[in-house]
């Protein structure tokens, strides 16, 4: 697979992919324009230029436009080029992509699940540099009491809301937050 980075249209707005020889560098959700998508993208691998996606590529963006039109998909058939990341950023992604459609967890629950009950933060600020937004799905990650938490893409929560919104079928997240 060649490299390369592109914009494709979604339910949400126009997201933005990159990809290696090895699987996919970054994805981004939707910025004000498609020059900040671009750009906020190029911040993670600037090196790249804009191309047609390869077969694989064109696959991941499939599952991600079904993913925001309300399908059930996991993604986890997404080949991720993890290099780079620390290790403890790598289990936590690890544990929000098991997490299915539809539902969420604490930053709490995902730390205790990696044996360490007072690192919230810690999973917090992973999730935070999380390079695959929708793919690794920080955005199924709430606070304790299922407060929000933060959210780095454009329209903060108002995102996150609206794409739980999606994956739950419109049921169950309007209460939230």
């Amino acid at each position: 697979m060649n490299q390369g980075l592109c914009l494709f249209d979604t339910p949400i707005g126009r997201c933005g992919i990159a990809w290696g020889e090895h699987g996919l560098l970054a994805t981004q959700l939707p910025e004000a324009s498609d020059r900040h998508t671009l750009a906020r993208l190029r911040r993670r691998r600037p090196e790249l230029e804009e191309a047609l996606p390869p077969s694989p590529v064109q696959s991941a963006i499939d599952g991600i436009v079904a993913l925001l039109g309300g399908a059930p998909r996991d993604l986890m058939e997404i080949s991720l080029d993890l290099e780079g990341l620390r290790d403890f950023a790598l289990r936590v992604y690890e544990l929000a992509r098991a997490i299915p459609p539809g539902q969420t967890r604490t930053y709490g629950e995902l730390a205790t699940a990696l044996g360490d009950p007072d690192a919230a933060r810690a999973v917090g600020r992973a999730l935070g540099a999380n390079p695959f937004p929708i793919v690794i799905p920080c955005h199924r990650i709430l606070g304790a009491g299922e407060w929000s938490g933060g959210f780095s893409a454009h329209g903060g929560v108002e995102t996150k809301k609206r794409i739980l919104r999606i994956e739950s079928g419109g049921r169950g997240q309007q209460e939230l937050f």
